[in-house]
């Protein structure tokens, strides 16, 4: 029992560098901006609402947080845009971490109070939640950190467990229907592209396609045990996935995209990016690039 609990705290507390995690709370602010400003919005237009079709949730219900009103969501927007363009900075990185995973969250949570909730967003309040905890973390910083590892490793988990549980969910909300049935089809009907329209002509494509998404959602786990190479095949994997999701029906599941990020070296990317763009400049300015010596011109 006591060397079980010595391997899990191992893999839960495995270091890393904390490199990767300053990269990744660049794109994580990044696109805390983007989002905001361009993605996911509707929190901005819900202080317009009538409190009277607020529906707290159990985190409004516990935290006893009230309805909006344009003050809050305009605080809220731009407060959480402001801390993540100090948080990108690297500076202060538990205050303006937290700070954006305070008004984010609730940001969302605004948006979630007057309708259905996102499942994709799970995991991203978690990555806001923990990468503050870590402290500070230079681009260039080859120190490993348990503190780094776990927050990556609780990243990875929550990323996981947001397409095991959606798996769980459609089988216990749907059933065998959810697999059985024309669940594709209708979505392709009601907001397909033209690419999604083709599978129309081949409807039994869409429904194989059910079995292998519930299966894959459902084997997704499998990713925890598999060596570094396939890991990163299969990270490669879910991206094609996403990516043809949106191409024929058009959702995209953008900040649960972010997460998937935390499965890479991102560190090792980035050094092989930098030394290719290095080895292309010398090369511009190298011996072949040079023009040829006039042969009559005198020493």
């Amino acid at each position: 029992m006591e060397r079980s609990v010595s391997r899990l705290r191992g893999w839960l507390f495995e270091p890393a560098p904390l490199a990767r995690v300053a990269l990744l709370r660049v794109v994580v602010y990044a696109f805390v901006i983007v989002d905001v400003v361009f993605l996911h919005t509707s929190g901005w237009y819900h202080g317009f609402a009538d409190p009277v079709w607020y529906e707290p949730l159990v985190a409004g219900r516990l935290l006893h947080l009230p309805a909006a009103t344009l003050v809050l969501v305009e605080v809220l927007k731009w407060g959480s845009v402001a801390g993540a363009v100090v948080a990108i900075t690297g500076r202060f990185p538990r205050a303006a971490g937290w700070f954006v995973a305070l008004t984010w969250s609730w940001y969302q949570y605004v948006a979630f109070s007057y309708g259905k909730v996102d499942h994709d967003r799970g995991d991203f309040v978690l990555a806001l939640l923990l990468l503050p905890t870590v402290g500070l973390a230079h681009l260039d910083d080859k120190r490993l950190s348990e503190a780094a590892g776990f927050a990556l490793r609780a990243v990875q988990l929550g990323a996981i467990a947001t397409y095991f549980l959606s798996s769980v969910a459609k089988l216990r909300f749907g059933g065998p229907e959810w697999v059985n049935s024309a669940t594709l089809v209708r979505a392709v009907v009601r907001r397909g592209t033209p690419i999604g329209e083709l599978f129309l002509h081949t409807p039994w494509l869409l429904h194989v396609g059910q079995w292998v998404i519930v299966g894959a959602e459902l084997l997704s786990w499998v990713i925890f045990v598999l060596p570094e190479r396939w890991r990163r095949l299969m990270v490669l994997a879910w991206y094609l996935f996403h990516a043809g999701v949106y191409a024929t029906i058009t959702i995209a599941f953008w900040p649960h995209l972010v997460m998937m990020l935390a499965f890479l070296p991102l560190e090792q990317y980035r050094d092989r990016v930098v030394a290719w763009w290095r080895h292309r400049r010398s090369g511009e300015v190298g011996p072949s690039s040079l023009p040829a010596p006039d042969p009559t011109a005198t020493p």
